[in-house]
């Protein structure tokens, strides 16, 4: 199943290419690597593009991570049905890997966190109440996107081990180290993508989030 595992992968890494924050400051003449933080994802497309353009990214980047699910389910799931859930997995990680590190930008994208949760509902929908919940009281409370974030993917990571064991997750128990480890490797992933963000919230300088649109 090496091959299956590669191509998803590679399934998910084209649509994860979409980077619809990016497209949309286009139209506007505003490039989202030269304003706030310059990253194209969610949080900085709504920083700088408004609440408008930050709601169609972030359901753009959740529904691009289905999509690369999707797919690689229709493609495989005559040939490897036992396997399935493990493919779509690493289809989503693909994804992620495609929005953080998109080839035609030099590898300049987001950090993942809309496509990781794009990765939970399609993975282990069972973690949503928790890690969007935390999500959403830290984020609400402190106004700090990036702890919120940090601390959701955590979460998930507990829960899907969690959910692993107990046998809620539909993978072949084979299969379960390497769903931990994968997954590992997603939320690692992005609590290094948000290593700069860290260095602020420990020195108390971190940007707190807001709606209103910053000045171009």
């Amino acid at each position: 199943m090496i091959a299956g595992r590669i191509v998803s992968l590679l399934i998910g890494y084209l649509c994860g290419l979409f980077l619809l924050g990016y497209l949309i400051g286009k139209t506007k003449h505003v490039d989202l690597h030269e304003v706030g933080s310059g990253n194209v994802g969610t949080t900085n497309t709504a920083r700088s593009l408004g609440a408008k353009a930050g709601a169609l990214t972030l359901v753009s980047d959740v529904c691009k991570v289905l999509v690369a699910m999707l797919i690689t389910w229709l493609i495989f799931r005559n040939q490897y049905p036992e396997q399935i859930r493990v493919l779509e997995l690493y289809a989503a990680t693909g994804a992620v890997l495609g929005h953080n590190f998109p080839v035609y930008m030099k590898f300049k994208g987001g950090k993942g966190i809309a496509c990781t949760g794009g990765l939970v509902i399609g993975f282990c929908p069972l973690a949503i109440p928790v890690s969007l919940g935390l999500f959403l009281i830290i984020t609400v409370v402190t106004r700090y996107v990036s702890l919120g974030s940090i601390i959701a993917v955590i979460a998930l990571m507990i829960q899907v081990i969690i959910f692993g064991q107990t046998g809620h997750l539909n993978v072949p128990a084979e299969n379960l180290i390497e769903v931990y480890c994968v997954t590992g490797f997603v939320v690692v992933l992005a609590i290094i993508r948000h290593h700069a963000n860290i260095g602020r919230l420990i020195k108390g300088t971190e940007n707190k989030f807001s709606l209103h649109k910053k000045e171009q």
